[in-house]
Order: C-alpha cells, then sequence, then structure tokens
C-alpha cells in the first residue's frame, strides 16, 4: 500500500476485495487529507478500477464512513451499542471506556479530516454526503446524550442531569485531548488516558439550585454592596433623580 500504481491485485473474493479497498483509503486518507482524497486516486491506489470502487459503495461519503467505522481506531461501533449498555455495569465505568476509546478516534481523525477546512467547496460536499447517510459529527453528542438519557429513566443518573449538556462537555473534552495530542505528534505533556477520562466524570458539574438560587448567591446584600464601596473608596453620593440619566460608578464598569 505504498500508492504507487500500475500495480493490479489478484483476484480475490467480494470480501477481500472490499477489505483491500478499506485499507488502501485509509492509508490515503492519512497521507493525503481528505482534501485530496479521490476515488480515482484510491482506485490507482488499491489497483483496483474506480467501477470496482462503486461496486462495493454506493459514494465516496459511504467509503469514508466504512473507513471511520472500521479502519479508524474503535470508538464507533461502540458508541452505537452504548444506549444498549443502559443499565448494565457502572455507569462512571462505561464512560470512562467510552472516553478512553474517543480520544484516539479524534486524534487520529483530527490531521485526517482537518484539511477539509481549508476547501469551503469540499467541506460543504462532504457535509452533504454525510448528511445523506444520516452522518455526521453531531451523531458523537447523540450517542453520548442518549445514552445518559437511558441511564437516567432507569434511575442510575440524577434526575438534574442535562444530558446534552453533559455529553458536550465530555465530548468536547475528548476532542481536545485528540487534537492537542495529534498537534504535539506523540510529543507533550498528559495525563495517562484513563486517569484523563476518570476524572471528567469525577468532577461533573454542580446540579441546579431551586429557581432564583444562582441570582441570590451572585447579588449581594445592601450592606453588602455599601461596605464594599466604602472599601473601594467611592462615595455612595446622592440617589440620582426620576429620569436622569445613570452614571457608571468607575469608567470601567458596564452601565
Amino acid at each position: 500500500m505504498n500508492g504507487e500504481p500500475g500495480k493490479r491485485r489478484p483476484r480475490s473474493t467480494a470480501e477481500r476485495t472490499r477489505q483491500h479497498i478499506l485499507d488502501t483509503a485509509a492509508e490515503v486518507m492519512r497521507r493525503l487529507g481528505m482534501a485530496r482524497t479521490t476515488t480515482r486516486e484510491i482506485a490507482r491506489a488499491s489497483g483496483y478500477s474506480e467501477a470496482t470502487l462503486y461496486k462495493h459503495f454506493t459514494d465516496k461519503s459511504e467509503l469514508v464512513l466504512a473507513v471511520m467505522r472500521h479502519r479508524f481506531p474503535p470508538f464507533v461501533e461502540d458508541l452505537a451499542a452504548m444506549t444498549e449498555r443502559a443499565g448494565q455495569g457502572d455507569v462512571r465505568d462505561n464512560l470512562v471506556g467510552l472516553v478512553v476509546k474517543a480520544v484516539p478516534f479524534f486524534r487520529y481523525g483530527a490531521p485526517v479530516l482537518g484539511s477539509l477546512f481549508g476547501e469551503p467547496d469540499l467541506l460543504r460536499r462532504h457535509r452533504e454526503g454525510m448528511e445523506r447517510h444520516g452522518a455526521g459529527p453531531h451523531n458523537v453528542n447523540r450517542g453520548f446524550a442518549a445514552y445518559l438519557s437511558a441511564e437516567r429513566e432507569l434511575g442510575r443518573v440524577p434526575a438534574d442531569v442535562a444530558p446534552d449538556a453533559v455529553a458536550a462537555l465530555l465530548v468536547g473534552a475528548c476532542f481536545q485531548r485528540g487534537f492537542l495530542e495529534a498537534f504535539h505528534e506523540g510529543g507533550g505533556e498528559f495525563p495517562p488516558l484513563e486517569e484523563f477520562a476518570a476524572a471528567l466524570w469525577s468532577t461533573p458539574p454542580a446540579p441546579p439550585g431551586p429557581p432564583g438560587h444562582a441570582r441570590a448567591a451572585r447579588a449581594p446584600a445592601p450592606e453588602s454592596r455599601g461596605r464594599d464601596r466604602r472599601a473601594r473608596g467611592v462615595r455612595a453620593g446622592p440617589a440620582p433623580r426620576k429620569g436622569s440619566p445613570r452614571r457608571c460608578v468607575t469608567p470601567a464598569s458596564p452601565c
């Protein structure tokens, strides 16, 4: 799979042909990035014709999705099966296991797919192709959220946990860690992946209080505001007349 032309593979079964196409496509995507990966290049590198590719995959998007599912670090299948695992094992352990697999997936995918953002037209076509197959990066968030929702319905996750918000926090952390690892190309100092994953779920956001609680906690009492103003050397001054414009206490404070 060195990408050199003119080397036709020997006759094989349909499944072996499909697997070889997937192997070649994964190598081409890794070597050239998505922006420069074409079915023509994949066919040339594999030794098959483009017509053979389309016998196994309806379009380039289906081929790319198959590569992501079967040739990227394993994660997609585990994510798809998460809702079926609701009620089994420990919620924290289930999420930690998923995070441990998500980070390598993003680390591998970031440089492969990142080149699309430099080509707006290619990015649009890629997005439209993914949408035709019901795919896209948003499905990762949906997968995490669906699992959390299922566990919440079973009472294994607190009722006040917002699945979409927690999913966004977890997926965002996974993506950033994967991106940074790809950026440093194996360098950089990162905590062990299992430790990183465990810490994400060990420090969930604080549950919301009763209505108005956060507002009351932020607003100091009137006498406290007076003490704060005196401590800063700000004179209270006369109360503004009705209809007069407000004045900022200091030049930097918002009105």
